[in-house]
């Protein structure tokens, strides 16, 4: 997949991500769609309408993913959808068929369509589906039997390290990378929402001086659209963001989630900051000249001055509009005689010097070179 091991490559159903790409934006549905399969589908068209790269739900199975305690206890609140937390839990999650179903869908509107996998049996589930792509989540970083068999799948591996010790990550990276460096990596803050001096976006940094090989992210539980972009601007390079069609929806994710309006937005924003970032290459663009010649100076003469007079510091000043030469070419000036008089506020040439400077007088300054 890497063309050596220092190159920052990260590839995800035929797209490949790195340093130089744009911002690979993932809307994570999760169980957003309330168990509706009609709804998940509006999702995803509003996600791809909004720009969105992929759409992203999480699969359990929950019988085995948790005790039989928990499993059974009451689950009574205003974003419930069964009396225990099981029956809450069976009624978001979608099966075979509406997995089929979504694919193709996901497929006829032209987006990336993968999903999270909490125990090996949801990672069963999406290998025989054949997903582009898994999600591990924060809270599996320490399960490193999951994560082996995550990597064994042969599938790209999205990383989130929400609620982790550096150790942790460390751990969990080299557990997946021995088996799979198709390996992606996102900062992560697993509150929901998290507060703004927990985000710690400058472990984006730390996680790109530690994993030279991998593509950085960032997981955004905020209920913003800014720091996606703070993120991209210190190397991250997928961002992920929880998706709803409507904040006052039934259920725990949707208050903190993204509506349309706003993941439009965000996706606009990080496509602004891909281009806006340049190569590093300091330039003047073609739309800066007009109003760099309006204000920047050139030299002009104070006064009439007859041929031959020596010019001072007196004789010379700089004024605006910068259409000749720039007050940086003073020096040449001072202590050389004018070759024939002058009027008043006459723009200096080296051509009205007794003597002219060669290399210049040759032609080789530009009058728009207004340093």
């Amino acid at each position: 997949m890497s063309d050596g091991p220092h190159r920052r490559a990260f590839e995800i159903d035929g797209r490949v991500i790195d340093d130089s790409s744009p911002c690979y934006v993932i809307a994570e549905v999760g169980h957003n769609h309330q168990g509706e399969l009609e709804q998940a589908k509006r999702l995803f068209d509003a996600a791809k309408d909004c720009g969105a790269d992929a759409v992203k739900l999480q699969k359990r199975d929950n019988r085995s993913l948790f005790t039989k305690e928990y499993y059974s206890r009451p689950y009574d609140n205003p974003n419930s959808f069964g009396t225990s937390y099981g029956e809450h839990r069976e009624a978001l999650e979608f099966g075979r068929s509406e997995y089929l179903e979504l694919q193709a869908y996901a497929r006829e509107i032209g987006i990336t369509f993968f999903a999270t996998a909490f125990d090996p049996a949801s990672c069963e589930f999406l290998a025989e589906l054949e997903m582009p792509a898994f999600k591990v989540a924060s809270a599996d970083l320490t399960n490193t039997p999951l994560l082996r068999r995550i990597a064994e799948t042969g599938r790209p591996v999205i990383m989130s390290t929400g609620a982790a010790v550096l150790e942790d990550v460390l751990r969990a990276y080299n557990t997946i990378a021995e088996i799979n460096q198709n390996l992606a990596v996102l900062q992560c803050t697993a509150s929901y929402p998290p507060a703004w001096n927990e985000l710690d976006l400058r472990v984006i940094t730390t996680y790109r001086e530690l994993f030279p090989s991998s593509v950085i992210g960032f997981s955004s539980h905020d209920s913003g659209i800014a720091m996606a972009v703070a993120a991209y601007v210190l190397g991250g390079r997928i961002v992920e963001k929880h998706f709803t069609l409507n904040r006052a929806m039934r259920g725990s994710d949707h208050a903190f989630s993204l509506e349309p309006q706003g993941l439009a937005k965000m996706v606009r924003d990080l496509e602004r900051a891909h281009v806006a970032l340049g190569d590093g290459t300091k330039q003047m663009h073609p739309g800066e000249v007009e109003p760099s010649v309006k204000m920047a100076k050139k030299l002009v003469t104070t006064r009439a001055l007859p041929a031959g007079h020596v010019l001072g510091p007196e004789d010379i000043a700089a004024k605006s509009p910068g259409d000749g030469l720039p007050p940086h070419e003073l020096e040449n000036f001072l202590g050389r005689a004018l070759g024939r008089p002058v009027d008043e506020e006459t723009t200096l040439t080296f051509e009205l010097l007794e003597e002219a400077i060669p290399e210049i007088a040759s032609g080789a300054y530009s009058p728009l070179d207004v340093g």
